[in-house]
């Protein structure tokens, strides 16, 4: 490839290991940060050459020809603090529901959690923006994702629902938010050697990161390290796809994500060793 490969990422504290050093460790790379919707609609746009989207946005893209690069993602395997569901009124009783902006696999989640476990197809309302608290929307809910997730206060509301915890209870399987996704066509060069560095350094540095972040957060240094370390995954190993794979099949029977797609691997050789 000619030029710069055009890498994607987001600022919020979950994928920091996930690119750690990344322009340090692929010269080649050209960083580049939005919210999750936004790296969708840029790799879809052919603005970048691989990015972390969310994993329902790889299912409305794969016919577009977009490969996952193997082994990676941000998963959780139980509660995951950061995507929750607050309601101010029963689960059952939820009609009008506000989506957080920022990621879309996490707004298909809470409708397919919300029918499959409830039987319940709320509205949904106008997003809740970014910066906007869940305490100031009108609506009967709230999903509420990211840093900002974890610090609005339980008590104001009649439940709050981690959507990673809930998802797990009513499956038995881990949940995947995003993977690195490359565009059709894209040569990524050493471009997955180089992530699958900054993932093991990033982890490796998980209290550094936590030191950095936890302030500008608001969140303290236990909260932070712990969050990286024990509470998120970063493997996309068979769990995850299984996960993924009964995730693609739900949404696809509420007209959130389309039918029949099949998970592709970029470089699929890589799969094997990354497993």
């Amino acid at each position: 490839m000619v030029g710069p490969i055009r890498v994607g990422a987001v600022s919020y504290l979950n994928a920091k290991p996930l690119y750690y050093r990344l322009e340090e460790f692929a010269p080649g790379a050209r960083l580049s940060m939005e919210v999750p919707s936004r790296l969708a609609e840029k790799l879809s746009a052919g603005e970048l050459d691989v990015a972390l989207i969310p994993s329902v946005e790889y299912l409305r893209g794969a016919s577009r020809g977009y490969e996952i690069l193997p082994g990676f993602a941000i998963g959780a395997r139980g509660p995951v603090r950061s995507v929750k569901l607050f309601s101010k009124t029963p689960i059952a009783g939820i009609e009008r529901l506000a989506l957080d902006v920022g990621s879309r696999t996490s707004q298909a989640l809470v409708q397919v959690w919300l029918e499959a476990a409830h039987g319940v197809r709320p509205r949904t309302i106008e997003a809740l923006p970014l910066g906007v608290s869940a305490l100031e929307s009108t609506a009967d809910a709230v999903l509420v994702i990211g840093d900002r997730a974890m610090k609005v206060p339980d008590e104001p509301f009649s439940e709050v629902v981690d959507m990673a915890e809930a998802w797990r209870e009513l499956t038995g399987l881990p949940f995947v938010f995003a993977l690195w996704v490359a565009r059709a066509g894209a040569d990524l060069g050493e471009i997955p050697a180089a992530l699958d560095r900054c993932r093991a350094e990033g982890l490796a540095h998980a209290d550094e990161l936590s030191r950095i972040h936890g302030p500008r957060l608001g969140l303290d240094f236990g909260t932070c390290y712990d969050y990286l370390t024990r509470v998120l995954s970063y493997d996309l190993g068979e769990p995850e796809l299984a996960g993924l794979r009964r995730f693609a099949e739900m949404a696809a029977r509420l007209g959130l994500a389309p039918e029949g797609v099949n998970l592709v691997f970029h470089r699929p050789r890589d799969l094997a060793t990354r497993r």
